[in-house]
């Protein structure tokens, strides 16, 4: 086990995935980012560097949450030796595991560090403003190690998913299930041993790819679930549901109709029909019966997209691209999301045209106001969001709170400032 710290540089133009979490903490898979660097390369996490925007609630999801490591964020010096690593990578390149002292990788395509070892003790905010005065030889990696976009997440998913289910399934039987059908070779795991409850007249395909069923997950009468698939924990698929290849449902959410190719990061809800296909759903979002999304161009061309409202339309470099929806959305029933959408943290879709573009943070989107045209009113916005979080028993931090009126203040076009005061 090597020592390491994670670090959210800040360089990628990630939009509403990192607004209420650092860029290690997105689940970029069955896992987060952050769980799978500390899996694959064994890692002891002395604790994380990020933009100190997102420090006070990074501190609080790991020292409160997941327990992943113990320390602060923002660590004042580096410990002899450590591995410092990118949190934007969320499959670390075997070349990470050669580095030796004073060693850095960089990805070439950008230039961002990904990957550096130090000889000795070492100042990080000297290594953010130029890595070359504390490293001594310098690495290129000439493919993308990186997640510098949005989109980037559908990028690296399925072979993230694959990786991380391929661990989670390990030992995994196929034991027959009363009522349920389990056809294919790919190992199938349900968690029941800690609560996972599989109901009669469900179909588990695992011809191509595993299936993992985590602890308390639910999946109801004739659903069907067509690996790789992940359920996480305390997870509910509804009856009927069909859940689609390259999937992960991360726990506390409720998801049903067609979903395909989709991460939802957690506590999310898409309890009714409706297709969602090759797309990111951040945590709180709430999408109502019937939304449905399009993750194709009618001409099949690549889909383009902007990382934030203001920002250069850019090619993704996929044909298949749904839409980016972030933490605490709201649309309204028969919402239809055009490819290659994204509906930033807050907003409230209810229109009868498609949806479409960049929906502003927070915006209240109506037929009577298209986006950009009015906002939510922040003191409704956190008296609801205290509701919504209040039925998974949460209640939202002071620190969490004050993230969301940073977020509110700042307005849609600013950017962030990178690691602000080192």
């Amino acid at each position: 086990m090597r020592d390491a710290i994670i670090f959210d540089d800040g360089l990628g133009k990630l939009g509403s995935l990192t607004d209420l979490r650092a860029a290690f903490d997105i689940r970029t898979g069955a896992w987060t980012t952050a769980w799978r660097l500390r899996r694959m390369l064994d890692l002891n996490i002395l604790g994380f560097i990020t933009p100190a925007s997102l420090a006070a609630v990074t501190n609080e999801y790991h020292l409160y949450g997941h327990q992943l490591a113990r320390g602060p964020s923002n660590l004042p010096a580096l410990p002899p030796g450590a591995l410092l690593i990118n949190g934007r990578c969320p499959l670390p390149p075997e070349e990470v595991k050669a580095l030796e002292p004073g060693q850095g990788l960089v990805e070439k395509l950008t230039g961002h560090v990904i990957a550096a070892r130090f000889g000795a003790s070492g100042d990080y905010a000297e290594f953010f403003r130029t890595y070359s005065a504390c490293v001594r030889s310098v690495i290129e990696l000439p493919r993308r190690a990186l997640i510098s976009r949005p989109w980037h997440v559908r990028t690296f998913r399925d072979q993230a998913l694959t990786v991380d289910l391929l661990e989670l399934a390990a030992g995994g039987e196929n034991d027959t299930i009363k009522g349920v059908t389990i056809v294919g070779d790919a190992p199938v795991l349900i968690r029941d041993d800690l609560g996972a409850r599989v109901y009669p007249g469900v179909v588990i395909d695992a011809e191509n790819g595993p299936v993992v069923i985590d602890e308390h997950a639910t999946v109801r009468p004739g659903a069907v679930l067509i690996g790789p698939v992940y359920v996480g924990p305390h997870a509910t698929v509804l009856d009927r549901a069909l859940i689609k290849a390259n999937s992960s449902i991360g726990p506390w959410c409720k998801v049903a109709g067609e979903v395909g190719g989709t991460i939802f990061q957690g506590y999310a809800n898409k309890s009714h029909d409706g297709h969602l296909g090759d797309s990111y759903v951040g945590q709180w979002a709430n999408l109502g019966a019937g939304t449905t999304n399009s993750n194709l161009l009618n001409t099949y061309a690549e889909v383009a997209m902007r990382a934030s409202p203001g920002e250069p339309l850019e090619k993704t470099g996929e044909v298949f691209m749904g839409c980016i929806i972030g933490d605490h959305v709201k649309t309204a029933i028969c919402t239809r999301i055009n490819t290659g959408a994204t509906l930033h943290t807050g907003a409230m879709v209810a229109t009868s045209a498609a949806a479409g573009g960049n929906i502003p943070h927070f915006a209240w989107c109506t037929d009577e106001h298209p986006p950009g045209s009015k906002t939510f009113r922040l003191e409704k916005f956190v008296e609801i969001a205290r509701v919504v979080m209040g039925r998974r028993k949460v209640s939202p931090s002071a620190a969490y709170l004050e993230r969301l009126r940073e977020l509110y203040s700042r307005g849609p076009e600013s950017p962030e400032k990178n690691l602000e005061k080192k």
